[in-house]
């Protein structure tokens, strides 16, 4: 990849693991992340989480972490999620990168052979499923990944830590408004 905007550049040794794998790329010169594809059709039912194999195994830079992350188009077309979004592929992790992917509608009680896509478009199944399933096909980009930089923490056990504004305000509080 030809680097014209002085970005750092780390490298990324990639297996393929599938004949049908694809390897990823930037879309576009400013992207933060590249695709992420399905290298074979997975059904997710209502409430179901499913593992999406990519056919890809990584072999990231020491430091390095390779981030997980939903696609915008496919969280804002259906009720797909990411189950653990961001998730984390470390440096010294080899195996075949899979996407967790949550199906979060509620079953709707009718089954045929018709649920719906990444697009939350209809499409026709081989075999009866509830119809608030999804498809994802082979080759559908299915999430991004982001190469990001990980320190590694210094812990240092202390008596007391310094006071803030916040000090130990949680959840909420800063107001909802």
């Amino acid at each position: 990849m030809t680097n014209t905007f002085k970005r750092p550049v780390a490298p990324v040794k990639i297996k393929q693991l599938h004949a049908d794998a694809v390897i990823p790329r930037y879309a576009r010169a400013f992207d933060a992340g590249f695709d992420l594809v399905a290298v074979e059709d997975v059904i997710i039912l209502p409430g179901e989480t499913a593992k999406i194999p990519t056919g890809l195994a990584f072999a990231l830079p020491d430091g390095y972490e390779l981030q997980v992350r939903p696609r915008s188009g496919i969280s804002a077309k259906s009720k797909l999620r990411i189950s653990n979004a961001p998730g984390t592929v470390d440096a010294g992790y080899r195996g075949e990168v899979c996407v967790l992917i949550d199906n979060i509608r509620t079953p709707s009680g009718e089954s045929g052979k018709t649920c719906m896509d990444v697009s939350d478009k209809p499409v026709e199944v081989d075999r009866e499923v509830d119809r608030h399933a999804y498809l994802i096909r082979k080759g559908d980009r299915i999430a991004q990944g982001v190469l990001a930089i990980v320190p590694i923490a210094d812990f240092e056990v202390v008596e007391e830590l310094d006071e803030t504004e916040r000090g130990a305000g949680g959840f909420g509080s800063s107001g909802v408004q």
